[in-house]
């Protein structure tokens, strides 16, 4: 009796356990592309919500210091999936090409890119064509800064000469007048400026979308051994992202919440601004209801892999194929997260 009793509990404790594996959360670590600001609501909200949780999925989210750190993170197997710049994605590429494990983009965020080159307006500098001759700053590493031969084959510019500074001197250095203007993302460094002293409005901003430069901005990447293993937690992943950056659009000074949660000593004011302002410049932006939310258009990703081989002077050409693989988005319904242009 005692022994039919135990093999009962055994065989019911066995059934649990396999229960348990069955339905257990699929780890996904995710790697940033810069620290805790605005725009990381766009992560943090949909963990905070336990979106990820309810989709099966036990999502860690790191802050990061940069795109390209992201990609080789994602590429060396240390995080499953990232969120990167996509210049950056096609460089490792282009530059890599025997690498075994290079991440592949799954979901386009920041339509646009961010990139701009900012300069003071008492410096005289109102339109790209100004830059000719002057002096700019920016971290070796920065997007714009890499695009700039882009930007300036675009509008005719030459003669730029460049100073290098770590990321916190950027801005600095603009304000004391060290250097005529600099690139970065809008919403990170227009704010950066106004901490500094200078208002808003006295500062020209050149956005690269808005003077020909077409080039997409970060997108959601995610590691071969990931997609080949589990593409269904990538599935999963963006469906769960998708509602979450819904929320984040309707309400960003809710979702700034799920950021002060995991940094306590932000500014929330400044970082609601910071994330409104990525909001309208690359997130809900023309293009990007154009195009969906989430998508790309082939001949648009063909151009940009041929301007970035260009611009980067990469080891061989970028392959625009091999860096996106849009077969994990969600249904059209799922991806309707913009609101109508006013």
């Amino acid at each position: 009796m005692k022994k039919r009793s135990f093999l009962k509990s055994t065989a019911l404790a066995l059934a649990v356990t396999a229960m348990g594996f069955a339905h257990a959360a699929s780890p996904i670590k995710f790697q940033l592309d810069w620290r805790f600001e605005g725009p990381s609501a766009l992560f943090l909200v949909p963990t905070a919500k336990g979106y990820f949780k309810d989709a099966g999925l036990d999502v860690t989210v790191d802050s990061g210091n940069g795109s390209g750190g992201a990609v080789t993170r994602v590429a060396s197997g240390t995080y499953d999936m990232g969120f990167a710049d996509l210049a950056a994605l096609m460089e490792f590429h282009a530059n890599n090409p025997d690498a075994p494990n290079k991440p592949v983009a799954v979901m386009m965020v920041y339509n646009n890119t961010p990139a701009s080159v900012m300069a003071l307006k008492k410096s005289g500098i109102k339109t790209a064509a100004d830059l000719a001759g002057k002096k700019l700053g920016a971290p070796v590493f920065d997007a714009g800064r890499r695009a700039f031969p882009i930007f300036a084959k675009v509008n005719g510019i030459e003669n730029v000469t460049w100073t290098a500074m770590d990321p916190p001197l950027r801005e600095t250095m603009l304000v004391r007048g060290d250097v005529d203007a600099i690139t970065g993302f809008t919403f990170t460094s227009l704010l950066n400026i106004e901490a500094r002293g200078v208002p808003a409005a006295d500062v020209t901003v050149l956005a690269y979308p808005d003077n020909g430069v077409k080039l997409y901005g970060n997108a959601i990447i995610a590691s071969p051994k990931l997609i080949k293993e589990n593409p269904e937690a990538i599935k999963a992943f963006l469906a769960a992202f998708a509602k979450g950056a819904k929320d984040v659009v309707a309400d960003p000074a809710q979702a700034i919440e799920a950021v002060k949660a995991r940094d306590g000593i932000i500014n929330t004011a400044l970082e609601t601004r910071r994330l409104q302002l990525a909001i309208d410049t690359v997130i809900n932006s023309a293009s990007a209801r154009e195009e969906g939310f989430g998508q790309v258009k082939a001949p648009r990703l063909a151009l940009m892999a041929s301007q970035v081989s260009d611009a980067f002077n990469t080891k061989s050409r970028v392959k625009a194929a091999d860096v996106w693989n849009g077969s994990f988005l969600p249904s059209a319904a799922v991806l309707d997260i913009l609101p109508k242009a006013k």
